[in-house]
């Protein structure tokens, strides 16, 4: 990881072209919240813009993470030029493993940002091949024709940044996660008089946060936490454990600066949390006084009022700490009744369920539960309403593109431009995939590209589709019934067979009527089956499968996946 050197900061001043075109093809991040990517091409060179991944639906069944499809940019892989990232959120970084397996540029980005960067490259044995760049939000650079800058923000995780791009055809600036955060925990608000120039020289487009477009008035800042967890270990009469994203160290701060007020011990569980208290301590991110964190087995030597316990699993994923705490399944923390846990997140959507069958397990263990909806102990890291037409008015832009939410969230976005009078045919809501053109005095979408999701399975990425999803999930509905049989290559007598074996449909010994009359039904198919000259062996598993399919709905109602497997002597 190192530094970009001041000798390639370069002040050049753009003169704009009116012929010059710059176009913006979003590969993620729009209509979703989760795997933001953002190429921007001028001529022949392009620069991206994060590199994130997102979480798994419901309906991903096995599936562990979802990146961008790069089919683009593998197809333009000698034009991409660089990868610029805004902070070190998961759904910003999390791709840059797979991306960077197959392309080779720099990664520009905020010391703690590539320090994040760093520990997943060292997962996927990848660290030494990579070309790390540390930017300070003050920096400028200079790639192919691109003048980049970089500004200060303010988000849920330190070191964050939004860029500005200088190009022949105008100013292009990607916002980042971002909110207006008067009183920040480390002491440094957005940079108001960096925003407020471009605007003054002008900005051709603004791609903006649009998170939380919905909200009204302004997001509170992160030091009404602090007072929200003085008070609470202020009260809690016994051990207090609080799970947060791993990546909120604003948050991890003023729990460790609590602690410390009030003499308890600070441990640490979760792999996540342990990484990035580790890489924020060393980067000097996170602060806490020797002996204040200590290994989770020494907290047996303290009393339960002198212990406080930091971690993951806020979002009721199955098997993070929290919920293996919750479930007394954890080989380490068990919950005692009075102890107070705090779950200091807002559930992400499509979270809901898990969260709250989290909470509902550790009350039944006797624990006192705070969480988010009935307690101040969280608040966003996006901007509201007001804050969204702050920006605008800041950056003036001429055309704007609301990113970095669902659909809902983009028109609220744009109806909110418009009311600070940024003109309606100045507004585009897009799609990952359209390629949207821009001069000094015109926008459209002229075109698309390959865009949509991968699958990571393991260590496979992309090899799951459609259709493997498709077969997971009939598996998980309905179950799966095998049918094998060894036949006479020669004549097709059966001579052993048909066996029945199935999982997840009924258990055996209380079905064997329905096993034997199955047994029946496939005899007579494939009796009918042989009758002619010649066997196509293929023909008769789909006339062994449709009659079975038949059978057992007419008798069940289910439609379990049916395998026939034949097998010729």
């Amino acid at each position: 990881m190192t530094s970009v050197s001041s000798k390639k900061r370069a002040k050049v001043k753009h003169r704009k072209n009116s012929k010059a075109r710059i176009q913006i093809i979003p590969l993620g991040g729009i209509g979703e919240i989760g795997k933001n990517m953002f190429v921007i091409r001028f001529e022949d060179e392009i620069i991206v813009i994060d590199c994130g991944m997102a979480f798994p639906t419901d309906e991903m069944f096995g599936i562990d993470a979802v990146i961008p499809d790069i089919s683009y940019l593998l197809e333009n892989k000698d034009k991409v030029m660089a990868i610029l990232l805004t902070h070190g959120h998961e759904d910003h970084i999390g791709g840059l493993p797979y991306v960077l397996q197959q392309i080779d540029v720099p990664v520009y980005g905020t010391k703690l940002t590539l320090g994040l960067v760093e520990v997943k490259l060292r997962e996927h044995n990848m660290l030494s091949d990579c070309n790390l760049q540390v930017i300070c939000p003050e920096d400028r650079l200079t790639i192919g024709s691109f003048k980049i800058e970089f500004f200060r923000t303010n988000h849920s995780i330190p070191d964050s940044v939004g860029i500005a791009l200088k190009t022949p055809a105008g100013t292009v600036v990607f916002t980042g996660d971002f909110k207006f955060d008067q009183t920040p925990v480390n002491g440094k608000p957005t940079d108001y008089y960096r925003l407020a120039k471009l605007g003054e020289k002008g900005v051709l487009v603004a791609l903006s946060d649009s998170t939380n477009a919905e909200r009204p008035g302004y997001t509170l800042s992160e030091k009404v936490v602090g007072t929200a967890i003085m008070d609470i270990f202020r009260t809690a009469k016994q051990r207090i454990i609080l799970a947060t994203f791993a990546s909120n160290i604003h948050r991890i701060q003023q729990v460790i600066d609590a602690a410390v007020y009030y003499r308890r011990k600070v441990a640490i569980v979760g792999r996540s949390m342990e990484n990035v208290v580790s890489i924020a301590q060393e980067l000097g991110y996170l602060i806490a006084p020797e002996g204040t964190i200590v290994e989770v087995d020494d907290l047996a030597k303290f009393p339960p009022e002198k212990a406080v316990i930091l971690t993951t699993g806020s979002q009721g994923e199955p098997m993070s700490a929290l919920t293996r705490i919750s479930l007394s399944e954890h080989r380490k923390v068990e919950i005692m009744p009075g102890d107070t846990v705090i779950i200091s997140a807002s559930p992400i959507p499509g979270n809901e369920k898990l969260v709250f069958r989290t909470i509902d397990n550790l009350f039944a263990r006797g624990a006192h539960v705070i969480y988010e909806s009935v307690s101040g102990i969280h608040v966003s890291g996006h901007g509201s309403q007001e804050e969204l037409k702050l920006m605008l008015n800041l950056l003036k832009p001429k055309f704007l593109i609301p990113v970095h939410g669902e659909f809902r969230h983009l028109v609220h976005h744009a109806e909110l431009a418009r009311s600070v009078g940024i003109k309606s045919s100045n507004i585009f809501i897009v799609e990952n995939g359209n390629v949207l053109e821009f001069t000094s005095n015109s926008g459209q979408v002229v075109g698309t590209v390959t865009s949509g999701h991968v699958l990571v399975d393991g260590l496979g990425v992309g090899d799951v589709g459609n259709i493997v999803l498709r077969d997971r999930k009939l598996l998980s509905q309905d179950g799966i019934f095998i049918v094998a049989l060894t036949v006479e290559r020669e004549n097709g007598t059966v001579v052993s067979g048909p066996e029945i074996y199935t999982r997840g449909f009924v258990y055996v010994k209380e079905s064997e009527t329905l096993l034997d009359e199955a047994r029946e039904e496939v005899c007579n198919t494939l009796k009918k089956s042989l009758e002619g000259s010649k066997t196509d062996w293929s023909a008769v598993k789909n006339r062994i499968r449709d009659s079975l399919s038949r059978y057992i709905w007419e008798k069940m109602h289910r439609s379990p996946m049916i395998l026939p497997i034949i097998m010729e002597v």
